[in-house]
């Protein structure tokens, strides 16, 4: 009987206290609702700043089905663009082309434009990663309703321009913004990808830096329509005038540009916002001058051919690697190239002869 006892014990387990999840429900970030090309359209034209960054996001995908999509919307509201002044910046490294953008892009609203600014954030080689912090460097500009900032990765495209900035600045300008900045990464001989989008190219300079007589230097100041001298404030004044003189005197010696505009040299401080009228006004000037001998126009459309036969070239090279037989054939052939039993050049014209056939096959079947 005894055996039948219930045991007992000193010792007991609290059932406790649910836990709650880890993540706060409420604060979980829920997938955003798909939208159709009318909706992306409708929210583009009607400047909706949130729907014109899905559909940026969209353009830079590289998923064929929202390649598609991407296309149909550019396409709708292609009547909607060209209404705008594209103006590319540039300058040396530490230049402090964040900190100029949001002094100028300050004043331009306060004169009643509307600004967008595509920031090229460079990709790391390794990761493929960008850090896309224009929106921290920004934070004046970013919270003005009448300004739209979209940092984007370079993704290794030429001159550090992100392959469809081009087309993102379509979008912008059909959703009412018309003024665009194009930031790039830094100076280089491939900054004509820029050169080649917008209409006014702007080159910040730092003074005392050793650049002012570089022969390197030359391509970039050949494309430049101004050179503005940054940090011109405190003791650095004297510095950036003396720049500017030098950099004049090296304006003097290149040949006349296409449009028959004399690029000007001036000085500015975005910290203590001098300078920042005179460079827009100068923007100004060169837009109503290049709009009276026709220049402006004859730009844009040489801009267009050139970007038709850039989409022409990029498309044939993406279809050409993502084709699995060339794929197989060219790993057959780098084996042969590193081993040397043939060289690069024979190689490239054996899978070429190979991939021309089998598109001309296709075609006649």
């Amino acid at each position: 009987m005894e055996h039948n006892k219930p045991f007992k014990s000193a010792l007991s387990v609290s059932e406790g206290v649910a836990q709650p999840p880890s993540v706060n429900p409420a604060l979980q970030r829920k997938k955003p609702k798909v939208l159709t090309t009318a909706q992306y359209i409708e929210g583009i034209l009607s400047g909706n700043r949130t729907i014109l960054g899905r559909s940026i996001t969209l353009i830079e995908s590289n998923l064929t089905e929202h390649s598609i999509q991407a296309q149909e919307i550019i396409e709708k509201c292609l009547p909607h663009t060209g209404k705008s002044i594209r103006i590319g910046i540039t300058g040396v490294p530490g230049a402090g082309k964040s900190t100029f953008i949001e002094s100028m892009g300050n004043y331009i609203i306060t004169q009643g434009h509307r600004l967008a600014v595509l920031a090229i954030d460079p990709s790391s080689e390794k990761s493929k990663g960008s850090i896309l912090g224009d929106k921290t460097r920004m934070e004046t500009l970013s919270s003005n309703e009448n300004a739209f900032i979209r940092p984007s990765p370079s993704a290794g495209s030429l001159g550090g321009v992100a392959r469809k900035t081009r087309e993102s600045i379509l979008l912008c300008e059909a959703a009412g913004f018309d003024i665009i900045f194009v930031e790039t990464v830094g100076v280089g001989q491939s900054e004509i990808a820029v050169h080649s989008m917008v209409d006014f190219f702007l080159l910040l300079m730092l003074a005392g830096a050793g650049d002012e007589l570089q022969g390197i230097k030359r391509g970039i100041m050949e494309m430049a329509d101004m050179i503005a001298i940054t940090k011109s404030d405190g003791t650095n004044i004297d510095k950036a005038k003396r720049a500017s003189a030098e950099f004049r005197s090296a304006l003097h010696l290149y040949p006349a540009s296409e449009s028959n505009w004399e690029p000007k040299v001036l000085t500015c401080s975005a910290i203590e916002n001098t300078g920042i009228k005179d460079i827009w006004d100068n923007i100004s000037e060169y837009k109503l001058f290049t709009s009276g001998n026709n220049y402006f126009q004859e730009r844009r459309r040489r801009q267009a051919q050139y970007w038709m036969l850039e989409s022409i070239n990029e498309q044939l090279k993406n279809n050409f690697f993502q084709n699995s037989e060339m794929q197989e054939m060219l790993a057959s052939l780098e084996k042969k190239v590193l081993n040397d039993c043939i060289s690069p050049f024979v190689a490239a014209q054996q899978i070429l002869d190979v991939y021309f056939k089998s598109a001309k096959i296709k075609k006649e079947s």
